[in-house]
């Protein structure tokens, strides 16, 4: 049982990556104040975590009933995330929620916990996939709950993760973030290109 605990958690870890998204999570919340950022970080990781849930229970099932292959999530995943990295690279959505921060603030519709942070950053296509593959492995209920318990552990990490990145950018300082933030968003820009790359390479092959 440990064994499977530990190479669940390795390979979710993996995938889902909680070292990449922390400074991605930075450079999107730069305008935010500490309290609304870890509140942000706080529902992203459970959105996304009922989300890798329910995939795990029925998400075979529910792709197969819709006719909705993982490779249509990869593309569309991919070039909503382009958005969100050129918006990052211009500086366009700090602008904007410096501009309207009260807004911002009270409008659901902008708020990153959602897009691009749960989804599909952290229950990405490839997460998804992964917890839908370990589940179906799970012979009993006990290995199901392992399952379960490692996801648990990662997202646990995934909290911390978002919490710490943003103090060390502010330590950085305003100039240095503002340097790093163009960075993330092309690196962004990139995985958004990878998306849909692999998304059409598994549509055509």
């Amino acid at each position: 049982m440990l064994a499977l605990f530990l190479s669940t958690f390795v390979t979710l870890f993996v995938v889902i990556d909680p070292v990449g998204c922390a400074p991605i999570f930075a450079g999107l919340t730069r305008s935010y104040s500490p309290r609304q950022a870890s509140g942000t970080a706080l529902r992203a990781t459970l959105i996304a975590g009922l989300i890798l849930l329910v995939f795990a229970g029925v998400g075979g099932g529910l792709l197969a009933a819709l006719h909705i292959e993982l490779n249509s999530f990869r593309i569309a995943g991919g070039l909503l995330l382009f958005l969100i990295a050129l918006e990052m690279v211009f500086e366009k959505r700090t602008q904007r929620r410096e501009q309207n921060a009260d807004k911002a603030r009270a409008d659901p519709a902008d708020d990153i916990a959602v897009f691009p942070m749960a989804m599909p950053m952290i229950a990405g296509p490839g997460s998804i996939a992964t917890v839908m593959l370990l589940a179906g492995r799970a012979q009993s209920m006990a290995q199901l709950g392992i399952v379960f318990a490692a996801l648990l552990a990662v997202l646990v990490l995934m909290v911390g993760a978002l919490a710490a990145a943003r103090p060390i950018m502010r330590a950085l300082g305003a100039r240095v973030e503002a340097v790093i933030t163009r960075v993330l968003g092309v690196l962004l820009a990139a995985l958004a290109v990878q998306y849909v790359v692999d998304g059409v390479r598994g549509v055509l092959g």
